[in-house]
């Protein structure tokens, strides 16, 4: 097994040589992303970090009465508000805005690869559930409804996917560097906000949400990878752009 990988990535650098900078950093940070997933999963397994995610989840609580949030009483609601830029209806809805904004500017294979990015980062998120299959947290009430498993964070991992997909994609076809930096800005600021109102509301262990962002970002970049590679090849916009 490891001659393979070995050979796999030997095969892959020499695909990588003489290619362009940004796509070898990228190629890294998918890489390194995949492996801290992979690190975190194991470590969850054997239940090395429960001790630290139970007491990350306890402090947020109040010493007296576990059902209540540290912070004002308005901090629940905005955590819940937060959360909801992680679910489905707002994930979906923010990918029909940019596809529509695609579809303006004539870029029906962006919009297709929106769409394959989206639909895997889904189907990804629910094979990692269904096989790690980590209980939810048990040592204080939810303040959200959940319904699946607990490890990775379904919606850290799907703001990921689906924001710094978009962020990127949008970024790819805006001319200004500054309007660039700014959508991967938001991108990135929506998928933390997501994350931490998970832990927040006592749905998710850190570790979930730290590994849903991990295997988001993996995800976006590997999609990133793909456009990139079929831009070069003139396959991924149409003639008439």
């Amino acid at each position: 097994m490891h001659q393979r990988i070995l050979e796999f990535l030997r095969r892959t650098l020499i695909w990588l040589k003489g290619r362009e900078p940004l796509l070898l950093v990228v190629y890294l940070g998918f890489v390194v992303s995949t492996w801290a997933f992979i690190k975190i999963a194991d470590e969850v397994l054997e239940q090395d970090t429960q001790a630290f995610d139970k007491w990350v989840i306890r402090s947020l609580r109040q010493t007296d009465d576990p059902a209540t949030p540290i912070g004002p009483v308005w901090a629940q609601e905005i955590g819940r508000d937060l959360t909801a830029f992680g679910g489905v209806a707002a994930l979906v809805f923010f990918t029909v805005i940019v596809a529509v904004y695609l579809w303006i500017e004539k870029k029906p294979r962006v919009i297709a690869l929106l769409l394959a990015a989206a639909l895997g980062g889904l189907l990804l998120s629910s094979l990692l559930k269904h096989f790690i299959s980590r209980p939810r947290p048990d040592v204080v009430p939810h303040l959200s409804q959940v319904y699946t498993s607990s490890f990775p964070s379904g919606h850290s991992m799907l703001s990921a996917v689906i924001y710094l997909t978009l962020g990127a994609l949008l970024a790819s076809v805006i001319p200004r560097t500054i309007l660039k930096v700014y959508v991967l800005s938001v991108a990135i600021l929506l998928t933390i906000l997501v994350g931490l109102s998970r832990i927040y509301l006592g749905v998710h262990y850190p570790t979930d949400v730290i590994a849903g962002w991990i295997a988001g970002l993996s995800w976006a970049l590997f999609c990133w990878m793909i456009a990139r590679w079929l831009q070069n090849r003139d396959q991924i916009e149409d003639d008439e752009t």
